[in-house]
């Protein structure tokens, strides 16, 4: 009697686990039919799915490989300089009597820019000139007795002493008088710097001071500051691993060098390199090079900043593709090659220069072999491709090319990316 109990209990958990066993299963079928019906097929049959609903040709766009010349550029900031650069200064003090430019006005070399009261240095003038008067009557005086001097020590009718003495009056007397010439010369100058004019041909800034005031020669800020706009330079830096190949075509001829809009590659103006520096600075690793552009818009200002290409090379006659039609992997770079058959072989090349938009093929394909450069991500090594047009519309295919009637890529996208 006390065995049969343990055994009925027993059988009651047994019975109580089954049922719940089943409801269990039940639950999980129940939610497997759940995330069938609202997630669709599991993994694998909807990557078979997608698999056979990718089947047909691939659309893309393609380009055909052509041979031209490709300019090789070396690209830089570079800062807008004037070619010459005059702060203009009084050389003389006194008071401004005149100013006669306006500002912002062009001037040619030579033109009157202000006037100096020249009243104190007329007056410095004048008595240079009556001291040198008074000094030539004395000189010629003294030459006259010389010269009697001279005859009476002939016939000894005086000492020679006296003779000799009078010689050295005269030389005294014309030391005198040359000094006097200098001293006009220097009141001359003096006189003429009254008058400022223009040192070079250019643009003048904004006045420093006005009329009426005193100037001094010893002003820092002076009358103006004189600019010349035509031509002018611009100073840039490259890097020092450049500089063997801008030295070599340097030395061959004159470099061409353009500037640039910043917004665009709208070229400003056209100029030509004129220096490369004389050492490389260890603080950055370049060197500075300097070129001049005529400027005949004024589209170039000091202190602007412009981006500048160096024209060191151009390449004859080379085989150019889009960049677009580039791709890499594992064993370097390839593209996809359109046959005659409209099918796409993956051909490894090899890049020898390349930009954004343009790449120069040093190997692997030859013109006029038509490569991709649009729809690569259903395309592999053998893909049947339908071509498209750059407006997505088809492009017309070979009769043996053509889709078959009816048969439609799913999914397809004649202006897929890559």
């Amino acid at each position: 009697m006390h065995g049969e109990l343990p055994r009925q209990i027993w059988a009651k958990t047994s019975h109580r686990n089954r049922r719940y066993l089943a409801i269990g299963l039940i639950v999980i079928v129940i939610a497997v039919a759940l995330i069938y019906v609202f997630t669709g097929a599991p993994e694998p049959q909807r990557r078979a799915g997608g698999r056979f609903a990718a089947e047909g040709p691939v659309p893309v766009l393609i380009a055909a490989a052509a041979r031209a010349d490709v300019p090789v550029y070396l690209n830089a900031v570079g800062t807008t300089k004037a070619l010459n650069t005059v702060t203009v200064r009084p050389q003389v003090d006194g008071k401004l009597l005149e100013v006669a430019f306006k500002e912002g006005q062009d001037v040619n070399k030579g033109d009157l820019l202000a006037r100096i009261d020249p009243t104190t240095f007329q007056a410095q003038l004048a008595q240079a000139a009556a001291k040198k008067a008074q000094d030539e009557a004395q000189l010629s005086n003294a030459k006259i007795d010389l010269e009697r001097y001279e005859k009476l020590a002939a016939t000894n009718a005086i000492n020679r002493q006296q003779s000799d003495t009078q010689r050295a009056l005269v030389n005294q007397y014309s030391a005198l008088v040359q000094a006097d010439q200098a001293a006009i010369e220097n009141a001359q100058a003096m006189l003429a710097y009254t008058t400022i004019t223009a040192p070079i041909g250019g643009r003048t800034g904004i006045r420093q001071v006005d009329e009426g005031n005193i100037v001094h020669a010893s002003d820092a800020t002076g009358i103006v500051v004189l600019t010349q706009l035509k031509p002018i330079s611009v100073l840039f830096n490259l890097p020092q691993q450049d500089l063997n190949a801008v030295n070599s075509a340097f030395a061959n001829a004159p470099l061409s060098v353009d500037a640039l809009r910043s917004d665009n590659d709208a070229v400003i103006d056209r100029g030509t390199l004129r220096v490369v520096d004389n050492q490389v600075d260890q603080s950055t690793g370049t060197v500075k090079l300097k070129a001049e552009f005529p400027n005949v818009n004024l589209q170039l200002w000091p202190g602007q900043f412009v981006n500048i290409r160096l024209l060191i090379d151009t390449l004859k006659q080379v085989v150019v593709i889009p960049t677009g039609a580039v791709q890499r992997g594992p064993n370097g770079t390839f593209v996809y090659v359109v046959k005659d058959d409209n099918s796409a072989s993956m051909r490894p090349i090899q890049v020898q220069k390349q930009d954004e938009t343009q790449t120069v093929v040093a190997s692997g394909l030859e013109p006029p072999e038509r490569v991709v450069t649009t729809g690569f991500a259903r395309l592999n090594d053998g893909s049947k491709v339908t071509i498209g047009s750059a407006d997505g519309a088809p492009a017309a295919q070979p009769q043996g090319a053509r889709q078959r009637s009816g048969q439609r890529p799913a999914g397809a996208r004649p202006n897929a990316q890559q």
